[in-house]
This record gives structure tokens, sequence and C-alpha cells, in this order.
């Protein structure tokens, strides 16, 4: 688990099955800092580990964004050192590889601009959801900086070749051609977005949470396997999805025609 961090600065809520994680830096465009990344840490170990958290949602607080992205005012190089700040620096990737292998489902609500870290924010989550005013970028490059880490995300998320020339331009792209791209999964007008953020979280809390975390892991564990590997891989994640409490409860929901009732075992 990670150190605590400044509370004010992420802010944590459950409410039924779904949790919701919400950057605190309104007047600084939700940008990261270090406490927040601390916090963005603990945060999704706290949905992680309580069994009634089914769906996380991941968010920026006011209108104008989702994250601007790292503070690049407060993330150089400081007292600590070369190789601590090395180390800080590394607590991006850390939260990404915590994000994939959450188990549940997470899902970005993007009400304003995405950029650079922020993007990358967005993209490690399982869906996005964007209002028409949404924005999205990798503008490293005009700061003489690159993505680094955030080239994971991005890659995953759309054709390489457009990630990589999202990345050289540094250009900034809107909703509607985030959706075409395939790196967003719905857009909504501005003043829907609550309204289809929370639609898509109760469908997916409506799911089998033991069936939802074996296969989202198996797909995140597949991804950068060979054919043969993974059709290996997921051959024995069916055998061991049939003898869940979930499956057995949905096959016979589906012949009685009637709702399934899901245990998560």
């Amino acid at each position: 688990m990670p150190d605590a961090p400044d509370a004010s600065e992420v802010l944590y809520e459950v409410s039924g099955a779904v949790a919701r994680i919400t950057i605190n830096r309104p007047e600084r465009r939700n940008a990261m800092s270090w406490s927040v990344v601390e916090g963005l840490r603990q945060a999704f170990w706290s949905a992680g580990t309580e069994p009634e958290v089914r769906v996380v949602v991941l968010t920026g607080a006011g209108d104008a964004a989702f994250c601007a992205g790292a503070d690049l005012g407060g993330m150089g190089g400081g007292s600590e050192g070369f190789l601590a700040t090395h180390r800080s620096r590394g607590d991006l990737a850390e939260l990404f590889r915590q994000m994939w292998s959450l188990g549940k489902p997470t899902l970005a609500r993007v009400q304003g601009w995405a950029m650079a870290g922020g993007m990358g924010l967005a993209l490690a989550c399982d869906l996005v959801v964007a209002s028409d005013r949404a924005r999205f970028g990798a503008p490293e490059i005009d700061v003489g900086l690159w993505p680094y880490m955030v080239t994971v995300p991005l890659v995953r998320s759309m054709p390489p070749k457009k990630a990589l020339e999202l990345m050289l331009t540094g250009r900034v792209v809107d909703a509607q051609e985030a959706e075409h791209l395939g790196f967003v999964n719905q857009v909504v007008a501005h003043d829907q977005l609550d309204r289809a953020v929370d639609d898509t979280a109760a469908t997916l809390a409506s799911k089998s949470p033991a069936v939802m975390r074996l296969g989202r892991d198996a797909f995140y564990a597949v991804w950068d396997m060979a054919a043969e590997e993974a059709l290996a891989h997921l051959h024995a994640m069916l055998t061991l999805t049939t003898q869940t409490e979930d499956a057995a409860e949905g096959i016979a929901a589906f012949m009685e025609k009637r709702s399934p009732r899901w245990t998560g075992r």
C-alpha cells in the first residue's frame, strides 16, 4: 500500500458498488503533483481491496479539466537528489500497472482537458466516456520532453502510428476525433456526461464480479502474447471460469429466463 498522501488532493468516495476517485486541484487544472500520484495509488488500492466496490470511476474536479498532466513547476528535480527523483517518476508507471491489475473495471469520466500524463491516465482506464468539450493531447515535445510512460496506454488505445503522430506533433484532438481514433468509447453532450457515466458504471456493476475479474485479468495477460501462447492461456481460463458459482448461476438463470443472482464466487 502506498504511503498516505494529502487527502485533499485526491478524493475517494463509495456509493453502492461504484467508487469515485477525483483529482481535486481544479485551480491547477487537476495537474499531477507527487502527492496526487500517491493519492491515486492509495485510492485505487482502497478500491481494489473493498469487496463492495465493483466499478471505479476516475475524474477531475471542476468543469475545465480531467487532468492537465504533470505539474511541471512541482515535479522537477529537488532537494531529494537525482536518484530519488528518478524513482518518484516511476510512480506513474506503478499507477498504470496497478490500474491494469485491479481486477475491477475502470471508467474515465473526461469533462475537459486530458493532456500529457492526464491523457495517459484516462487511457489507462478500461473505458473512456467523454464530454463533447473534452480535448486530448500529448504535447510534451513542445516543452522539450517526451511522453515516455504515457506511450504504453496510448499505443494500447489507438493505431500506433496515430499515437506516434500525436507525440511527434503535440497536436490536440477533440472528443469526436478521439472517438474516431478509438481511444474514447463514448462522446456525449456535456450536460449528459454524468448520466452516461452513471449508466455505464451501473451496467458494469451488474455483471458477475468473479467473471469480470477473471476475464479482465485474462484480457490484460494476453495483450502482448503471441497467438499460440494467448490461446493456451485463454483455454485454461475458460475451464477455470466454468468452475465458478457465478458461471453456474448465469447459465441456470438463462435457462430459467430470470435475472442472475451473482455471489462473486
